[in-house]
């Protein structure tokens, strides 16, 4: 996505075809199903939003055609992701302003208070979990550049629910032998290895970018966390609580 101060002309975007594409329910179901950062079928991604298969065919094309989704061929099936965090980060920050629907039920709160305490954001962990992580590197001195806070009356880019851009975080040496202590390698890529999110939930910065999604796969891999069948919400098991508690010293 551009920076506010990159915007472009309204001359130059069609910010309506992708609201266009926002406005149909289903087609919003997709992403937000997607928005962990796993690929799917098409036939999962049916009933995620409530549809027909041919039905999802169709908008499946469409998403992928305006560019909000790629699309991995495997032998004879077809898998479908994200494509980028920025779209991620959009479904973010339209989260945050979409207007929240009534809790009916215990099982709908408790679903609120997970994703709350930890989740994905794209492909890194995001919620309490996420900025507990980030302020530990902090403090450990993983990283330097900065204090893990959001500053509204100080930061000139940075917004909620968004990816950071007024502070530079960079990983010390002293990080790099710390990471591989603890068994997380760092990814080659593109990518920046190290950035950060404004979490719309804690208002602080949690860890994205290269070393973000080294952390989660980490986790993921030795059974500290465990995605839900289905969203963004991660559960922290019994071996994660003693691993996050001695490696970060963040209690879950």
């Amino acid at each position: 996505m551009h920076e506010a101060h990159e915007l472009p002309s309204a001359a130059d975007i069609d910010i309506a075809a992708v609201a266009a594409l926002l406005a149909d329910p289903a087609r919003c179901k997709v992403l937000l199903a997607l928005d962990d950062g796993r690929a799917l079928p098409a036939s999962v991604l049916a009933d995620e939003a409530g549809v027909s298969r041919p039905t999802a065919s169709s908008h499946l094309h469409k998403l992928t055609d305006a560019g909000l989704l790629s699309v991995q061929t495997h032998g004879r099936h077809r898998y479908y992701r994200l494509a980028g965090p920025e779209v991620g980060a959009l479904l973010e920050q339209l989260g945050r302003l979409a207007p929240a629907r009534p809790v009916t039920s215990l099982r709908e709160g408790t679903r609120a208070a997970r994703l709350r305490s930890a989740r994905t954001c794209y492909d890194h962990i995001a919620g309490r979990l996420g900025v507990q992580i980030m302020g530990s590197l902090i403090d450990r001195e993983v990283l330097v550049g900065g204090d893990g806070h959001y500053h509204p009356d100080r930061d000139m880019h940075d917004a909620l629910s968004s990816p950071g851009h007024d502070v530079e975080y960079a990983l010390t040496a002293t990080g790099r032998d710390f990471l591989t202590d603890i068994g997380i390698e760092l990814p080659s890529g593109r990518r920046p290895l190290v950035r950060y999110c404004v979490d719309w939930t804690e208002q602080r910065h949690h860890l994205s970018g290269r070393l973000g999604r080294a952390v989660l796969d980490r986790s993921l891999s030795a059974g500290w966390l465990r995605r839900a069948p289905r969203g963004r919400a991660l559960t922290v098991t019994d071996a994660g609580r003693t691993a996050f508690r001695e490696t970060f010293g963040v209690e879950c």
